[in-house]
């Protein structure tokens, strides 16, 4: 397998449908410190599509909707499961933990030390997608 010898952002981006997308972008930045970067406004306020940053990543994210593309997604708060989850690599385990608890986030797996190296902790968001934080770097 080649390896990346440069990395200029982002490839993989992951997108997210939420009922109540205002909120979560503010949730999402008092939580985990995502900043809005786009944020393009639809019908009656919804959000159509939204770019959040913190560091070198980004998610995009944008409100429920029954449209060619989003009427394949289901957002988690649906069925209370989440078929897919984003694992954000941080220095400082340990207060990404405590913010996301201050946050209001609801503890899926509690901060502990990985069999793989490293400590980490999972969490659910208010309406129920999966964030894992850890400092376990698979690029170094």
């Amino acid at each position: 397998m080649p390896q990346t010898t440069q990395f200029q952002g982002a490839r993989l981006i992951p997108n997210l449908v939420y009922h109540d997308a205002d909120e979560a972008i503010i949730w999402l930045d008092r939580a985990f410190g995502f900043t809005v970067l786009l944020r393009v406004e639809g019908e009656g306020g919804r959000i159509d599509h939204a770019q959040l940053v913190r560091d070198e990543m980004m998610i995009m994210l944008s409100s429920v909707r029954d449209d060619e593309y989003w009427r394949h997604f289901e957002n988690p708060k649906a069925k209370g499961i989440s078929t897919q989850g984003a694992y954000i690599i941080v220095n400082d385990v340990a207060g990404a933990y405590e913010r996301a608890l201050a946050a209001g986030a609801q503890v899926v797996v509690e901060l502990q030390s990985q069999d793989y190296g490293g400590e980490g902790f999972t969490v659910r968001d208010p309406e129920g997608h999966i964030w894992s934080f850890g400092d376990y770097d698979p690029w170094v």
